[in-house]
């Protein structure tokens, strides 16, 4: 039998899996499900699929500026389009994953990137839908393009897992559905981790993160009247004009990728930018210094990161001295994380802390409420690029999609 990948929706990621999928040529049928009519007909539809305001043209991505025009077959009475020679059945439907029919497309392996069924909890016959809706549709093993939604400990079946940092977590016996975390947790997964695996979390004081990121269809573009009961006014406002606020979930995904972080004093933040990918890692680590250990300045931590980059040969962690923007990030191949080494800066101080208020010491010693305590810390701050939809995110996915078919024998 081919082998084929389920995608359900075409939005952003959907698309850019796609075209990853049709360069890749792993898998030789895409069944993709958009839930309704498109336009007037499938030639809108492979209108949108090969055009990008962002990436431009599919032909483009494929072979370069050189290109010839793309080879594409369209047959309405059967639902199928073919492109460059990947078949790609579209189904129109159902939005409820429970109703689309995998089975009877004989499709085992499914993506779903609609951003809309995010709690493995949720029942497979929810009648709002719901991820595992996929299962009982007939797929056997279901890949969410966005972090689980969890108000209690993940489920037995469920894993979340990021390509070059614990992808080794599946478990194809036990593992139905897998999160591929977000394109900011991949990014802040393979800054973090060299960190940890150098140092120790013990020595991993406080962690702070911003990220910088594009808009996303989350933002409006231009003002709208919030809706009824809506608590966060500024996800209303317009995107084109405007820094936004807003908050972002990747330290409680980065702990399930990372588990040792958990001990690790943690903040996360988020600023929408007017761009329409290319997004940036702030991250500050401020990190326990031994009387004997040699000073961790710039090139103490740039060489972690060289060091780590070599261990990485899918080129998922990139270290480079060049000075960036952030439309250079735009496409760049396979890269979660771009460590931009000529702008890390580290400052290392000694802190004498007075024992009169130490609050406790630990393992049994008597308090001290005499004397001074010295403490060295140095604060590194480090810079990470990421183009957050095809480069970073997108690419990891297509990765993870096929790893996960190879384990099912697809």
């Amino acid at each position: 039998m081919a082998k084929k990948l389920g995608i359900n929706g075409l939005g952003r990621i959907g698309k850019l899996l796609l075209w990853h999928n049709i360069s890749r040529g792993y898998f030789e049928e895409l069944v993709l499900n958009v839930g309704r009519p498109v336009g007037t007909g499938l030639r809108d539809l492979v209108g949108y699929i090969t055009k990008d305001s962002t990436y431009g043209r599919l032909e483009t991505y494929l072979y370069g500026y050189n290109a010839k025009p793309l080879r594409i077959e369209i047959d309405e009475a059967k639902n199928l389009i073919e492109i460059e020679g990947t078949r790609i059945k579209v189904l129109q439907e159902s939005r409820d994953p429970a109703k689309i029919g995998w089975d009877r497309e004989g499709v085992s392996l499914v993506v779903d990137s609609t951003g809309k069924f995010t709690d493995p909890y949720e029942p497979e016959d929810s009648p709002k839908g719901s991820l595992r809706g996929h299962l009982k549709a007939g797929a056997k093993k279901v890949i969410l393009s966005a972090p689980f939604k969890l108000k209690e400990q993940i489920p037995e079946d469920a894993v979340t897992t990021v390509m070059g940092i614990n992808e080794g977590d599946f478990d194809p016996d036990r593992h139905k559905l897998v999160s591929n975390a977000s394109c900011t947790t991949s990014c802040l997964a393979h800054m973090v981790k060299p960190l940890v695996d150098h140092f120790g979390a013990e020595r991993l004081l406080t962690i702070s993160m911003a990220t910088i990121h594009a808009t996303t269809n989350t933002q409006e573009v231009l003002d709208r009247l919030p809706d009824s009961g809506g608590k966060d006014l500024r996800k209303n406002r317009s995107i084109l004009n405007n820094l936004i606020l807003t908050s972002t979930g990747a330290k409680k995904t980065l702990e399930q990728v990372i588990p040792e972080v958990k001990s690790v004093g943690f903040i996360a933040q988020s600023v929408r930018v007017p761009v329409n990918t290319g997004s940036l890692i702030i991250l500050v680590v401020n990190i326990l210094i031994p009387p004997d250990s040699p000073p961790v300045d710039k090139l103490y931590i740039n060489n972690i990161y060289k060091e780590a980059q070599m261990r990485d040969p899918r080129g998922y962690l990139i270290f480079t001295e060049d000075q960036n923007v952030s439309s250079d990030i735009i496409g760049y191949p396979r890269a979660a994380a771009i460590i931009e080494g000529h702008e890390t800066e580290t400052l290392t101080a000694d802190l004498g802390i007075d024992l009169a208020n130490v609050c406790y010491l630990e393992g049994g010693i008597p308090r001290l409420d005499r004397g001074r305590l010295g403490v060295r810390v140095t604060q590194a701050v480090v810079y990470g690029w990421y183009d957050n939809e095809l480069g970073c995110y997108v690419n990891l996915l297509g990765d993870r999609a096929v790893s996960i078919a190879e384990a099912m024998g697809i």
